[in-house]
């Protein structure tokens, strides 16, 4: 049985192993965009990187939104504006629930949480980021004082450590991380512009499948091992992005 299994791994291993213009045999991770919405499903739960809008995977999302993709629950540091990054799921009516820290700058989410046509989580910032991160790196959870006595701990467990009161937050994970990354390699490793990688390098390792949105691509190397932020061994697939 494990050895028909291997051989049936070791086929779909060289029916993706493509040759390149950079002269090499890879693991072929480019996606077109009509190839990227298939692996998008009705009901996903999404992480989306960025912040307000800045480092967001405006391509993917314009894909989602083209095909109707409904049900979603997103995961993200906000809901940017209306038109805008995720803003263009909420005025799609394709989001179901939002865990997020904020709504402020979108008054098309608040209308729907009021509605109640959308659900609105809101985390603190820091405590979402290290939710995301614990769901990465596998643990359970995070210890935070934040929000404590507050409606922030409703339906949360406490514990003390040291003489001090924490809440016990449950790590968070998705089913796809959407990423938006300036530069790729062939391989799939990632670097960011400046303060688009708010969130981003954080959820390339918190999802079962990292699709990245790429701005350019330069062949194996082309990124420095010290200026990769997202390795390629968590990223799926890349999509080339619209770069204007």
């Amino acid at each position: 049985m494990y050895k028909s299994l291997n051989r049936a791994i070791i086929a779909i291993r060289k029916k993706r192993e493509v040759e390149n213009p950079f002269g090499f045999f890879m693991v072929d991770k480019l996606l077109k965009k009509e190839e990227f919405i298939g692996k998008i499903f009705d009901g996903a739960i999404l992480m989306i990187g960025g912040f307000l809008g800045d480092g967001t995977p405006e391509s993917l999302i314009d894909e989602i939104v083209k095909a109707g993709k409904k049900d979603l629950t997103v995961i993200a540091n906000d809901t940017a504006f209306p038109g805008k990054g995720i803003g263009k799921l909420i005025r799609a009516g394709l989001v179901k629930k939002a865990i997020v820290s904020h709504i402020g700058t979108n008054p098309e989410t608040q209308k729907q949480m009021i509605e109640g046509s959308m659900e609105v989580e809101l985390v603190p910032q820091g405590t979402l980021a290290e939710k995301v991160r614990a769901g990465g790196f596998g643990l359970g959870g995070i210890l935070t004082p934040t929000g404590l006595g507050t409606v922030v701990e409703d339906d949360k467990q406490r514990c003390e450590i040291d003489g001090k009161e924490y809440l016990i937050e449950p790590a968070i994970k998705a089913d796809i991380a959407l990423l938006k990354a300036k530069k790729a390699d062939v391989l799939g490793n990632l670097t960011y512009n400046l303060t688009a990688q708010n969130f981003n390098p954080l959820m390339a390792f918190a999802a079962v499948t990292t699709i990245a949105e790429f701005e350019e691509l330069v062949p194996k190397g082309g990124i420095a091992p010290n200026e990769v932020r997202t390795p390629h061994a968590v990223v799926d697939f890349l999509v080339r992005g619209d770069c204007k």
